[in-house]
């Protein structure tokens, strides 16, 4: 369960070979991942939807 304190820091996460942000406020539902789904619950064999790389080729944002 997500804290307060937590919801207040959900990150973003962008693909270094497309661009496409994973933002764990929003998450990826038609992915399957609600909103609310930290990067580190996403499996590690999932792939970027828009240019399938993997989860190892995004990087945090600041």
């Amino acid at each position: 369960m997500i804290t307060s304190t937590e919801a207040a820091v959900f990150r973003q996460f962008c693909c270094v070979t497309c661009g496409m942000v994973y933002d764990e406020k929003c998450g990826l539902p038609e992915d399957g991942f609600p909103p609310g789904t930290r990067w580190e619950d996403i499996p590690e064999n999932w792939t970027c939807p828009d240019c399938s790389a993997s989860k190892g080729d995004f990087v945090l944002m600041e």
